[in-house]
């Protein structure tokens, strides 16, 4: 499918502070991590793949087609550079499958003779309501 060991190479990480409490320590340690993927430039995926990345991922990427995630889970960097490159895989995994294309059903005999059915007492029942005409 594509290499992963080139695909994480790409990527453009950031240590960035992490919000939030945490005592005396957390002002000094930039524990959260910042992942930067541009689609375009990537070697990886050939053109079409990046034509479907761009699109199952459309509402997840910025006018110039980088995806950023971040993870601050936890106190450690490496745990959640970690964390972020696997939520990251699992993302172009699921960004790269294709949608199945609907199959239109054929509506049954017997449910369009039931519709009928309903049809026809509605219209009896209405026309049981209008006073009979003498002549």
């Amino acid at each position: 499918m594509f290499d992963v060991e080139t695909l994480i190479k790409e990527l453009d990480f950031k240590a960035v502070k992490s919000s939030g409490a945490g005592g005396q320590h957390v002002n000094k340690t930039a524990s959260k991590v910042e992942l930067h993927f541009n689609i375009l430039n990537s070697q990886v995926f050939n053109q079409s793949q990046k034509e479907l990345l761009c699109k199952n991922l459309n509402n997840r990427l910025t006018k110039e087609q980088v995806l950023i995630l971040q993870c601050g889970e936890s106190r450690s960097q490496h745990k959640n550079k970690d964390l972020v490159i696997t939520r990251f895989l699992q993302l172009i995994k699921e960004g790269l499958k294709k949608p199945k294309p609907r199959k239109k059903t054929k509506i049954p005999k017997a449910v369009k003779q039931k519709r009928l059915k309903n049809k026809k007492q509605q219209s009896e029942k209405k026309a049981n309501r209008k006073p009979p005409k003498i002549s």
